[in-house]
């Protein structure tokens, strides 16, 4: 199956308008600073920034709060074992 390309800003909330569900049907990984990330909910290449849960914290409306963390970002597609 052909995986589409990864786009430069993407987040795993389905109501975002920068939710790619066809992305999301491939095991994706994110880097963060030289060090591979498992908690990113959200995340921009160019501008070179990933949001991550603040703990167990949730906003007003039950949804996690994220923090920003600014540093070097790198999307790829994990290598998928037969």
């Amino acid at each position: 199956m052909q995986r589409p390309e990864l786009p430069d800003h993407l987040s795993v909330n389905p109501t975002s308008p920068h939710f790619v569900a066809a992305v999301f049907e491939h095991d994706i990984g994110i880097r963060f600073n030289d060090r591979e990330r498992f908690d990113v909910e959200e995340y921009c290449v160019s501008e070179g920034w990933i949001k991550v849960p603040a703990g167990k914290t949730l906003d007003r409306k039950g949804n996690p709060l994220l923090l920003k963390l600014k540093g070097r970002v790198e999307a790829f597609y994990k290598s998928e074992v037969n």
